[in-house]
């Protein structure tokens, strides 16, 4: 299992570098953008609030389903800017 440290600092880098391509690619349809970058800060704080909790009884198995949980959002906020 990786530290907590390093889970937080990936959930960071992945869901920032979401938002720099999503501002990046601003083409024509600037809330389209703002609302894919607005999703990515709620996933981030929902994220960073599980990595938080400290009544989790299998923290193993739990920070494992966050991992996860990050990889699925941020491929469905990928898609999405993708088709901006």
């Amino acid at each position: 299992m990786a530290s907590i440290k390093n889970l937080k600092k990936d959930i960071n880098y992945v869901l920032g570098d979401i938002i720099d391509e999503c501002l990046v690619t601003l083409t024509g349809d600037t809330k389209k953008s703002e609302a894919i970058v607005d999703e990515a800060i709620v996933v981030f704080d929902e994220l960073i609030a599980k990595v938080n909790a400290k009544d989790v009884e299998n923290k193993k198995a739990h920070f494992k389903a966050i991992e996860a949980e990050l990889e699925t959002r941020a491929g469905k906020l990928l898609d999405k800017v993708n088709k901006l």
